[in-house]
């Protein structure tokens, strides 16, 4: 890849990134925002207006809706103009899919088919199958669907039992197994299927039409939450595939599953940030509106704290978001400008960002699961009624730490691919852990802290990486190729990976907002700064602790934890007066507006 100025996927932990060097959202341009703004009145005026209907399993108006979108252009976002689509960036997709994300169970149809359903083809289909497919696709003709998961196969995808036997001309393939929690295969007409030809050891993929003989539909399921996408099993019994419907190479498929994982994780991140804003917006108006003893909730310091609190995750989760985007195109043009066709780019920017990825996935949808539950505490007992959006909220929110795999296999995700990269020698792991193991051995730095607010900042980002490295390093050494084993760790090193990552963005926007804001419209952004910052360091050092007593002993221990003491270290915030000052903001302006 070209050297840019853009560091490597995973690389945020041993360099800093300078805030210019980032993209925030305050620097969507109009073309964007009017592109958002569609969305916004899509879901505004045709999706919300018929939620009741599609969680009562409506699937002709659920088909019928995707078909609008289809219509206004809202399915091409990323598919190239050749295909009838608009060939828009990677970020600007990602904004779509927020502004989608805040209409409940349909956001998760529409991002269905316009991510896993669509974009397997985009990126690996042949001329002829992106041809064939595309325009349909972007229109609406075609709804997509994926079918990966198996009754026995689901964390491990790979082990499907599904078949696909070439015939004896060659001409097809025999499709026959099962698949279940197939998003969009009720309305489907399109389907990627993933099966082994043979006895191979990995995956295939196929592109299967709906229509086809041999495919039969199960009944929806009965789903605690999303009811208004349809989920069903999909029943293949001796199913004719053409041969050129053979997705990319012959046991390729299984490579296919984990880039368009890499996509539908941070897809799902950008979903969660719409999610989140939108049921901040409920529980404020709420706030504002409900009065007990005399006086509207909202003035009390609890719900204050709650609704502070929602934004300051939300601003964070959206932070590290859009800068992990933003990374994945820059890295998408670098390939190019090497002279690699944009299909492969695009699958090598997203392999490239797989960390931040699955970064960005466990921690938005951890988010909006926070937010959710404080929107619903808010409410009081009207949070518990159907009657409310924040009942359907909660529901739905909980499937986001079980797709595109489960939060605790992102984790492992996040560190077993850092690892795997520092023993590759893509990311320079080893120096800077032995340059944080000598400082332990040193004098610690009792110099003057620095009186200038964003470089204090960024010393403590730098110490939140000396943790992780230390951790990491000695948890590596002591434990070597069985490290893999050592699950409760590994989530320790990740959760203080994804809030090192997390304050990292947050504090990169808000130095890049003080050169577009003055000093009285910059305030607020250094409140939710510094309540983040100074949370986060005791998150961390609660991660770093119990990781190190989990494997060391003694001197070793001893040192470690006195480090863990020092780089968590954080000046005092008046936490209280700061999410004060947030809440004010935002019930003043009665939504979300930061």
């Amino acid at each position: 890849m070209s050297d840019n100025k853009t560091l490597k996927g995973g690389e945020f932990l041993v360099k800093e990134t300078l805030a210019s060097d980032v993209f925030i959202p305050e620097e969507f341009d109009e073309e964007q925002k009017m592109m958002a703004q569609s969305c916004r009145d899509f879901t505004e005026t045709q999706v919300l207006p018929n939620i009741d209907k599609l969680e009562h399993h409506d699937n002709e108006l659920l088909a019928k809706l995707i078909k609008d979108a289809g219509e206004l252009g809202l399915l091409g976002i990323s598919i190239p103009e050749e295909y009838d689509g608009f060939g828009q960036k990677f970020v600007t997709s990602m904004l779509t899919v927020e502004e989608m994300g805040k209409g409940f169970s349909y956001a998760v149809a529409y991002s269905a088919h316009t991510g896993i359903g669509t974009l397997p083809i985009l990126y690996f289909g042949t001329d002829a199958q992106k041809q064939k497919y595309l325009p349909k696709l972007a229109s609406g003709d075609f709804i997509g669907a994926y079918c990966l998961t198996e009754p026995e196969a689901g964390s491990d995808a790979n082990s499907g039992k599904t078949k696909a036997i070439p015939t004896e001309d060659g001409k097809s393939y025999t499709l026959n197994g099962t698949k279940m929690w197939i998003t969009n295969g009720g309305i489907a007409d399109l389907l990627i299927v993933f099966a082994k030809i043979n006895d191979d050891k990995n995956l295939s993929a196929f592109i299967v039409e709906r229509a086809s003989d041999g495919i039969t539909i199960g009944a929806e399921e009965d789903k605690m939450g999303i009811r208004g996408s349809s989920t069903v099993q999909v029943f293949f019994d001796n199913v004719k595939v053409p041969a050129e419907n053979l997705l990319g190479e012959r046991d390729g498929g299984f490579k296919i599953a984990l880039y368009i994982l890499n996509l539908g994780r941070i897809k799902l991140a950008g979903a969660s940030i719409g999610a989140s804003k939108a049921t901040i917006d409920v529980s404020v108006q709420y706030a504002n509106e409900r009065k007990q003893f005399g006086t509207a909730i909202a003035n009390f310091g609890a719900i204050k704290h709650k609704l502070a609190e929602m934004v300051i995750r939300t601003f964070v989760d959206e932070s590290l978001t859009y800068r992990a985007s933003q990374n994945i195109d820059d890295a998408i043009d670098a390939y190019i400008a090497d002279g690699m066709v944009k299909g492969r780019a695009s699958i090598e920017g997203l392999r490239q960002y797989a960390i931040e990825a699955s970064i960005a996935k466990v921690f938005g949808s951890e988010v909006l699961d926070f937010v959710v539950d404080e929107a619903v505490q808010i409410h009081g007992g009207m949070g518990y009624s159907a009657e409310t959006l924040v009942e359907r909220a909660y529901r739905d929110s909980r499937i986001n730490r079980i797709f595109e795999g489960t939060n605790e296999i992102n984790r492992m995700v996040i560190v077993g691919e850092l690892l795997k990269r520092g023993m590759k020698g893509e990311l320079d792991l080893l120096g800077p852990a032995k340059a944080v193991a000598g400082e332990l051995m040193g004098i610690p730095d009792f110099g003057s802290t620095s009186t200038d607010y964003f470089e204090a900042k960024h010393k403590m980002i730098v110490n939140f990486k000396k943790t992780i490295l230390m951790v990491a390093g000695a948890a590596l050494q002591k434990f070597t190729t069985s490290f893999q084993n050592e699950q409760e760790i590994m989530i320790n090193i990740a959760d203080m990976l994804m809030n090192t990552y997390g304050a990292e963005s947050t504090l990169l926007r808000v130095e890049k907002l003080s050169g577009l804001y003055d000093d009285k419209k910059l305030a607020i952004y250094k409140d939710i700064l510094d309540v983040m910052i100074y949370d986060t360091a005791a998150r961390i050092n609660k991660s770093g602790v119990d990781a190190v007593n989990a494997f060391a002993e003694g001197d070793e221990q001893a040192g470690m934890l006195m480090g863990m003491k020092r780089f968590t270290k954080a000046a005092p915030v008046n936490v209280v007066a700061a999410r004060r000052r947030i809440a004010d903001q935002l019930i003043g302006a009665n939504k979300y507006n930061f």
